[in-house]
């Protein structure tokens, strides 16, 4: 099993990393194109990644930080959950239970935006006595039509233990109220494709893993956020989404992969509501 104190100290060295790395390329603003750095908390009530619950009843801290240059970016994002669920214990203790880092490069090109990049995700167990999680690895490439709802398509190949494509197609618009604050509506749609059945398979009606590996539209979210720019440099951003199964094979497996909520697993929570506010440091 990781050792948490470890995970915590090798974010620590990121974060020291991407600090000095902004000190390094503070000379280059004299330069026509400027580098821009993101720095971004977010607090919410739930993490559900593509559909998958990751924690339950607990508040979680994600802290993201993204330093981009002409077209190119790096970024370093993270989950705390404080009080991480465990089915085996009556007292729950918080843990640093993710680290990832996505290298990216996009072009705009005309009314077309392209771009692709490479994500590691360090991977602790959910909780104390929970097992150990393999780290993960995609590539993936992205391709969005600057025009009404900006539609983009994004398609991610894992490369290391959990063999699966999967494909994202989203949607979203803005509507401006004033020069501090609008309103940001956006759906998306997945669907995984496994080509592992030991990580990825499908799940039967009483959402018990079958033979067979899954292949089917698998979650959606419809969200809604309202930044509110407090400065030139700080955003607060309260927002709301909802997530659900796009097929029954998908409500299947997000009830037989949940936590659980219940012995049984057909009985455990398929859909969610997230909801949280993000705080923003921009330049």
């Amino acid at each position: 099993m990781k050792k948490y104190l470890s995970m915590k100290k090798r974010v620590m060295l990121g974060l020291s990393m991407m600090a000095m790395l902004t000190v390094t390329v503070a000379p280059l603003r004299a330069e026509e194109e400027k580098p821009t750095g993101d720095f971004t908390t977010a607090v919410l009530n739930k993490y559900v990644w593509r559909g998958y619950e990751l924690n339950r009843n607990s508040i979680v801290i994600q802290p993201s930080m993204t330093i981009g240059y002409k077209g190119f970016a790096a970024n370093f994002w993270g989950n705390d959950d404080t009080k991480a669920y465990d089915p085996g214990t009556t007292g729950y203790n918080g843990t640093w239970n993710e680290t990832d880092l996505t290298l990216s490069y996009s072009k705009t090109v005309g009314p077309v935006n392209i771009g692709g990049g490479y994500i590691y995700y360090s991977l602790a167990p959910l909780n104390i006595s929970a097992p150990d999680r393999q780290d993960s690895q995609e590539l993936f490439g992205t391709i969005a039509l600057n025009t009404l709802l900006s539609p983009t398509l994004t398609i991610y190949k894992e490369i290391d233990h959990y063999r699966n494509w999967y494909f994202l197609l989203g949607i979203s618009h803005a509507i401006e109220f004033n020069k501090m604050m609008s309103l940001k509506l956006a759906a998306s749609a997945g669907y995984l494709l496994s080509t592992d059945v030991s990580t990825y398979p499908k799940f039967d009606s009483n959402a018990l893993a079958t033979t067979d590996k899954f292949s089917n539209f698998h979650d959606g979210t419809v969200s809604a956020s309202l930044p509110i720019k407090v400065s030139n440099y700080i955003t607060i951003t309260p927002t709301a989404s909802f997530i659900f199964p796009l097929s029954g094979d998908a409500k299947n497996e997000i009830k037989g992969t949940g936590l659980a909520g219940t012995v049984t697993p057909a009985e455990r929570d398929n859909s969610f509501v997230v909801g949280g506010v993000l705080a923003s440091f921009t330049f």
